[in-house]
């Protein structure tokens, strides 16, 4: 598989990075995942606007535009003999000396990783309640970094079941989000999710559900639940980039409707017709 690095195509297996790469020595980096549908990368807009907000909060002088990561990505797609694929964009300080840094990083290493991606429409997932809380943001907010100490140990709780996702609870005990995903639920009609004050990141799709919810003129609500309320509801559901809109059967010994959820239904309808189309949430806003 053929993989970018500091503007190169190079092999997988010929990749390298500076051991003294501050990404490496102290985590300072962050990604981006994006989920190409037949040549599209979809939403690239609002994923390329939140990797380069965050290389901004983390002093890193790199900011990767629409037309370069387009251009990569097309290349990649070429190399690797790919119409449908996993990228992830991941961009780290780079070389510097040893210690903490208080200066801008202007040398930063730059990496797009691709793989082939083919994730069965209709999904479903178990959830499961975990004992190891969300941490919370090294920052103001919490961006998609390197730092991902807290979702390891979380998926080691439950195991390596591809069909189960862990839900996190905050340290005061309000729902946040999924160990890879964010959480949404349907109770009498109307759609809630955790505010991004639990700590959760703001995930692209999350915002782009918000989106079509607006769009659908369906009540969404975003805010403070306990535990309790999440278990009251009909319909939960998570998203990513990767893996969409999935629906949960159960958390524990309670049980959902699952695939069968009339909103979860909606969003997966309108999601499927976007997702070869708009390149932003806003310019589906526009529409």
């Amino acid at each position: 598989m053929f993989i970018y690095v500091n503007g190169e195509f190079v092999r997988e297996k010929e990749a390298v990075i500076s051991p003294f790469d501050h990404g490496f020595l102290y985590g300072l980096g962050v990604f981006e995942t994006i989920r190409v549908y037949k040549g599209h990368p979809f939403l690239i807009d609002d994923h390329l606007k939140r990797l380069n907000d965050a290389l901004k909060d983390l002093n890193i002088e790199a900011h990767i535009t629409r037309e370069n990561a387009l251009k990569i990505i097309n290349q990649l797609l070429k190399l690797n003999d790919l119409q449908n694929a996993y990228v992830r964009i991941n961009v780290s300080a780079g070389e510097s000396i040893l210690g903490l840094s208080v200066e801008p990083y202007e040398n930063p290493t730059e990496i797009f990783f691709m793989k082939g991606l083919s994730i069965p429409e209709g999904q479903t997932k178990k959830g499961e309640l975990l004992s190891i809380r969300r941490n919370s943001p090294e920052g103001l907010y919490r961006l998609k970094s390197h730092h991902y100490l807290n979702n390891i140990l979380a998926k080691r709780e439950i195991g390596a079941n591809q069909y189960m996702e862990g839900i996190f609870l905050t340290d005061e005990g309000f729902v946040a989000e999924g160990i890879v995903s964010n959480l949404f639920w349907v109770k009498d009609g109307k759609v809630y999710t955790p505010s991004i004050e639990t700590g959760i990141l703001n995930g692209v799709t999350r915002q782009y559900i918000l989106t079509c919810l607006d769009l659908l003129r369906i009540p969404a609500f975003e805010g403070l639940y306990k535990k309790e309320e999440l278990l009251e509801s009909q319909e939960v559901f998570i998203t990513n980039s990767l893996q969409e809109i999935v629906p949960i059967t159960s958390i524990g010994s309670t049980r959902f409707v699952g695939q069968a959820g009339v909103i979860t239904q909606q969003l997966k309808s309108l999601y499927r017709k976007h997702r070869t189309h708009l390149f932003s949430r806003h310019q589906l806003v526009s529409r």
